[in-house]
């Protein structure tokens, strides 16, 4: 035999032996059917189309006709693609207006939370503040008050100082709300901060305004835009202090603006849906465009 043919047999047993040891990893690695599984698959995906019911419903009831609404009900298919509903509630409710006002107060409100939740949270959390276990106990217990509790004090406090039908009353009452969530939060994260990048700032010399803003944030920075994102759409979808507090039509947001199309007796079904699918669309573009962040926020801390 000679050396080439040797050579030849030699590799092609090593190759043997290599799709021999292929083949057996990949039957250890095949689980054995478990039925369990996929019944809990099937669980979350009827969970999950229960969950988005409404919005098929919304969509669906959007571009009818009132009166096919009427005759063939909310579960069937509209005969043509109808637009006036989109038109009316635009029309109606002077919709540009309102979303100025949506927007400018959920952007506001949601930058002075997570500016006020950081503060609070580095004082709390890395800060020596005596009590401090008993103080973010406090805040949760004001993220647990319903809002109906302390609606009487609020409405006489800011009508007092002339605020009554302004917009930075919603700006301040849902910044404070939702700070005391943020700020909970928060203080949890920084009291496990690594206590060496602390010692290193301090050895550098940095203040606590310097460490706060070079150490602390760079790194918790994804969870205050978490945090953004949460509120901002908290504060869009706000009604209940938005109808106490805002009466006149050039203040309104758009909730109110959807809940002005339902009369005592009259209900206009299609052009609610419309104006429901409109309100939906910013709030749904801002989720999209911070879905990244969003998706780094929580697992941030997760891999060290």
């Amino acid at each position: 035999m000679s050396a080439s043919s040797s050579v030849k047999t030699t590799i092609q047993r090593r190759m043997t032996r290599i799709e021999r040891k292929d083949e057996a990893r990949g039957t250890s690695n095949r689980k054995p059917f478990d039925p369990l599984r996929w019944i809990i698959l099937l669980a979350c995906v009827l969970f999950a189309i229960l969950i988005l019911s409404p919005l098929f419903l919304m969509l669906l009831n959007a571009f009818k006709t009132s009166a096919d609404y009427t005759q063939n009900g909310p579960l069937s298919f509209p005969k043509e693609l109808y637009f006036g509903g989109l038109i009316n509630f635009w029309k109606a409710t002077n919709f540009p207006v309102k979303f100025w006002n949506s927007l400018w107060i959920s952007v506001v409100s949601a930058l002075i939370s997570v500016v006020l939740s950081l503060f609070n949270s580095y004082a709390l959390g890395i800060g020596r503040v005596r009590g401090s276990s008993l103080i973010v106990a406090l805040f949760m217990i004001l993220t647990m008050l319903p809002g109906e509790g302390f609606i009487y004090p609020l409405f006489y406090m800011f009508n007092a100082v002339g605020m009554g039908n302004s917009q930075w009353t919603i700006v301040i009452i849902c910044g404070i709300i939702n700070m005391a969530f943020g700020t909970y939060l928060l203080s949890s994260v920084m009291s496990t901060f690594p206590k060496e990048l602390l010692e290193a700032a301090q050895i550098d010399g940095a203040g606590r305004w310097r460490t706060l803003k070079d150490v602390v944030f760079p790194i918790m920075k994804s969870n205050c835009a978490v945090l953004f994102i949460f509120f901002f759409i908290w504060t869009w979808n706000e009604f209940y202090f938005t109808l106490i507090f805002l009466v006149t039509g050039d203040t309104q947001t758009i909730p109110l603006a959807i809940a002005s199309l339902q009369g005592d007796r009259i209900m206009d079904v299609p052009t609610i849906n419309a104006g429901s699918l409109i309100s939906l669309i910013p709030a749904f573009v801002f989720f999209l465009l911070f879905q990244r962040t969003l998706t780094k926020g929580i697992t941030a801390g997760a891999v060290k």
